[in-house]
């Protein structure tokens, strides 16, 4: 199983930035694949995503508005693109994939069995 995050960097607060997550080595049917994110001396939070069969999308509270997720089946790939971006945003995106996911069980961490090595994403002035 291979998650494979990128592009994170720094930017400035109110510029764009666009993560992309290359999944392989699993079965999509039953997937879903997500962003969490963890900032300095905080705990993980969910971000965003979306349970493959079926397209259905969630997003953390956070965030709404703001980040949009969205995926290329063709290449097993999710993408995060994130608009006005704030200082708050700063943290490492961690790429996860879970298995049999529900509706409410989407933004809890410990239901995701692997997870990427995740990107760092640094807003600041």
């Amino acid at each position: 199983v291979q998650l494979q995050a990128s592009g994170g960097g720094l930017v400035q607060p109110g510029d764009s930035l666009r993560l992309s997550c290359a999944a392989s080595g699993f079965t999509f049917r039953d997937v879903t694949l997500a962003w969490f994110r963890q900032a300095p001396g905080k705990e993980r939070e969910f971000v965003a995503g979306i349970r493959w069969s079926g397209g259905n999308i969630y997003y953390g509270d956070s965030v709404k508005g703001r980040f949009t997720l969205s995926r290329d089946s063709a290449k097993n790939t999710v993408y995060l693109q994130m608009n006005s971006l704030k200082p708050e945003d700063t943290g490492v995106y961690y790429c996860a994939a879970g298995f049999r996911l529900v509706a409410s069980t989407v933004r809890s961490q410990g239901r995701y069995t692997y997870w990427g090595q995740g990107t760092l994403v640094t807003v600041s002035s």
